[in-house]
């Protein structure tokens, strides 16, 4: 967490050095960007500075396993569906991409690859990269040629 960052959540910590509290800090503050974002189409900080907040809070919850709480936004994805579309649950979760910041963090991502593959695949992984653009997540399937169903990511189920 970078210095700046630190001061920001300051304020919202009552005691920074119990993790506890600064993991209920951070998920309020996401909880609340999270709305603002998925639910009201009305975001109030930059993504980059969302992404940290996320970063600060898997990073406490990594370092303490028994204080993370169920319902993290850390394990939650999306927002809200909107009552304007019919509920649609997917075969799969969709779940959101994680981001890679460094190379340190792009060698962690091949070791994580590497064990989930154990062995299946000879020979090096390629992999296609871009930088993040932000948009609307969605599912879209086709049955013989035709779509059948669009639907968008919503919390994921």
């Amino acid at each position: 967490m970078t210095t700046d960052h630190r001061a920001a959540l300051a304020g919202l910590v009552r005691d920074p050095s119990d993790p506890a509290a600064e993991m209920r800090a951070l998920e309020e503050r996401l909880r609340y960007h999270n709305r603002r974002y998925y639910d009201e189409d009305a975001p109030e900080i930059e993504d980059a500075e969302y992404d940290e907040l996320m970063r600060a809070l898997l990073a406490l919850e990594a370092a303490h396993p028994t204080l993370a709480s169920e319902d993290s936004p850390a394990r939650r994805v999306g927002g809200q569906a909107s009552e304007r579309f019919r509920p649609y649950t997917h075969r799969r979760p969709m779940l959101s991409l994680a981001n890679a910041m460094d190379e340190a963090e792009l060698a962690e991502f091949e070791a994580r690859t590497q064990r989930f593959l154990d062995g299946e695949v000879s020979g090096p992984l390629v992999y296609i990269c871009e930088p993040k653009f932000d948009g609307l997540a969605m599912e879209l399937v086709y049955e013989h040629g035709q779509l059948r169903v669009g639907a968008t990511r919503g919390d994921g189920v």
